[in-house]
């Protein structure tokens, strides 16, 4: 067998080859051979001609630049851009998918459902996902994207029963590149969200959730004033609300109830990221935090009471031919609204999923509003019903003491003018109580104006102690909207109209007219002050929070009890002797005062009432406004009435269930 041919180089330090020696293979090799002579060698034995040496200088020059280049975008994407890059990996690995909280419910004082969740489908999509064009593409590419958009929006909005324009409307809300996920419809039914869920994998960047909407209370229809209603948050809400950890997958409340109690209602959002497929589709469940549910409300709101209500009032408003009104029914003891009515009113349930174009141009240009919350929101002159708190303010400033008397004689003529009373022929000797009860208009145009030696009121102290009773500012009701009424001043007057206020002025403003202005619900609350005894409360519909009494600041404001019992004596005896006669044979004894307002313009009175009950012990004080209606004590009363009648027989005179 021949031994191996082995050869053994030595490369000395300046680089030449070095002697070397073998005693290995056929011949041993004792020379000195240079780099040429190694290379001659190497031709000798068949192993071709190496590089030169130049071209190993290049080759050098080259593999250095190669590798450099590859190492600098390792750490340019390693080190500079690696969170950012990272982040993108964990996405298209693992998703976070947002668990709405559920809205906590509202029920009424006994418990009854007003506001419940309801079990639904949700159609939902990642904008970022969806096909789209970029820069990048060439035009037949980028068409071709958009024609892949187009087709899977169509599709999906055939699939869940929505029509185009509204999902693409939807979508154009939002940034197309937002990674959130965006809910597009909600209230999907079961067959739907099937076919849904079977065509989603075609789908891609679309989503099905399981989630809830609202259910609100369809039989009293006046209540989607008091609960408003709960949507999806569009794209000018979320710039504001994302702070507050919004995402256009919730739902956020709109008006009503749902609007002012939001933070209570709206509870914690939970989450699930799970690890997904190229497809989107679950593979495993990563991590998971349970939504934390929203805060149950008990409000103030009897269901019985109002809807017995809205339905008398329906039933008036049919007689007349009067189509707007409201009824406010309070507890004067603490502000707690029993019944709070503007009508007409809506059905809030058609715009839990969105309400079409069609039927909310309707809504909105009815002219007569239903939805807007007159009984919280609308401002009108007050008239008669005014009358008791300029008594009040009489009494305490001296004006006029309870036994203090005017002729009545069908009006007053200051100069070229003449100031009438209702009455034709007037109402003869009148006192404070009497005053009241007949609704004399000559005794509050003396007391406010001043006449001959007596010296009104005057402007300022009117408006001074009506703002006492609440008149000119807001309540303080916890739903939105509220309006704050209107008082006038001489300084008002002479920069809004250019004109200097006149005596008559103060006449008109004494009997509740001219330019003051106040809402049903104003009233209602300065009414309590007069019922309780003298000091004011908040009306409020919100009574307990997860069975928690809530808390209802009460206003500052004390009244003198022995004037106030004289206004009470007087508003008694509008009913047994006076305007409001009409509910003396109730089973237990109330007071109230009437009112027929001039809204100005060649249009109807508006019809007032003012009443409380039981007279010695309060429960219930009551407001009812017919807009343009007549007169109060014809067409509010009644109304009164009726609801008189049915707390009484159904809550007791101390307001507790009769069975």
């Amino acid at each position: 067998m021949p031994k191996p041919d082995l050869r053994i180089f030595a490369i000395q330090d300046d680089g030449r080859f070095g002697s070397v020696s073998s005693s290995v293979g056929d011949r041993p090799w004792d020379e000195a051979v240079t780099r040429d002579g190694y290379e001659r060698s190497l031709e000798r034995e068949g192993l071709g001609s190496p590089l030169p040496s130049r071209r190993f200088r290049w080759a050098f020059v080259f593999l250095t630049l190669l590798f450099g280049g590859l190492f600098a975008r390792a750490a340019q994407l390693q080190v500079v851009s690696g969170a950012s890059y990272r982040a993108l990996a964990e996405r298209n690995r693992v998703q976070t998918r947002v668990l709405p909280a559920p809205r906590g419910t509202i029920a009424d004082r006994f418990g009854a459902p007003l506001a419940v969740n309801v079990p639904t489908f949700a159609l939902t999509v990642r904008p970022d996902e969806l096909p789209r064009a970029r820069g990048s593409q060439t035009p037949e590419d980028q068409a071709a994207q958009q024609r892949a958009r187009d087709a899977a929006v169509l599709r999906a909005s055939a699939l869940a029963g929505m029509p185009p324009e509204e999902l693409s409307a939807r979508l154009d809300e939002f940034s197309p590149t937002t990674s959130d996920e965006v809910t597009l419809k909600r209230g999907i039914p079961y067959e739907a969200a099937m076919r849904i869920a079977v065509a989603l994998p075609t789908l891609p960047g679309f989503g099905l959730q399981t989630t809830s909407i609202r259910s609100y209370d369809t039989t009293v229809r006046s209540l989607s004033h008091v609960l408003g209603y709960a949507g999806l948050v569009s794209a000018s809400e979320l710039e504001t609300l994302r702070a507050q950890g919004y995402r256009p997958v919730d739902a956020v409340g709109k008006t009503g109830l749902e609007k002012s109690a939001e933070t209570l209602l709206r509870g914690t959002a939970g989450r699930v990221m799970a690890e997904v497929d190229a497809r989107g589709r679950e593979l495993r469940l990563v991590d998971r935090t349970d939504p934390v549910p929203g805060a149950n409300l008990t409000l103030s709101i009897d269901l019985a009471f109002q809807r017995y209500a809205e339905e008398r009032l329906v039933a008036m408003l049919k007689r007349t031919g009067v189509d707007k009104a409201s009824v406010v029914a309070l507890d004067p003891r603490d502000g707690a609204v029993r019944a709070l009515i503007s009508w007409p009113s809506y059905d809030a349930n058609a715009f839990v999923q969105g309400i079409g174009a069609e039927a909310y141009k309707a809504l909105a240009e009815d002219p007569a509003h239903p939805l807007f919350p007159r009984a919280v929101s609308g401002e009108f002159p007050a008239g008669s019903t005014f009358k008791p708190f300029v008594s009040y303010a009489a009494l305490n400033e001296g004006v006029v003491n309870e036994h203090t008397s005017f002729l009545s004689t069908g009006g007053l003529s200051v100069g070229p003018w003449f100031f009438p009373d209702w009455k034709a022929g007037g109402h003869g000797v009148t006192d404070v109580r009497k005053a009241i009860a007949e609704s004399v208009n000559t005794f509050f145009y003396i007391v406010g104006g001043g006449y001959d030696a007596t010296t009104g009121l005057g402007v300022e102290r009117i408006t001074d102690y009506a703002r006492r009773f609440g008149f000119g500012q807001k309540t303080g009701i916890d739903l939105p909207g509220e309006a704050d009424g209107f008082l006038p001043s001489k300084e008002w007057k002479e920069k809004a109209k250019g004109e200097r206020w006149f005596v008559g002025d103060t006449y008109h403003l004494a009997i509740g007219q001219g330019d003051l202005l106040a809402t049903p619900l104003q009233l209602a609350a300065a009414g309590a002050v007069i019922a309780n005894g003298g000091h004011r409360v908040t009306p409020h519909v919100v009574e307990k929070v997860d069975g928690t009494p809530a808390q209802v600041p009460m206003p500052d404001g004390t009244f003198e009890t022995a004037n106030v019992t004289v206004v009470r004596q007087g508003m008694r005896q509008a009913v047994t002797s006076g305007s409001a006669r009409f509910l003396n044979d109730l089973k237990f004894p109330v007071a109230g005062k009437t009112g027929t307002a001039q809204p100005g313009g060649d249009v109807k009175t508006h019809a007032w009432f003012l009443g409380f009950g039981p007279y010695q012990d309060p429960t219930l004080t009551i407001v009812v406004l017919l807009e343009n209606g007549g007169e109060g004590s014809s067409f509010a009363v009644p109304i009164a009435k009726d609801l008189f009648a049915w707390w009484f027989a159904h809550r007791g005179p101390a307001d507790t269930l009769v069975q």
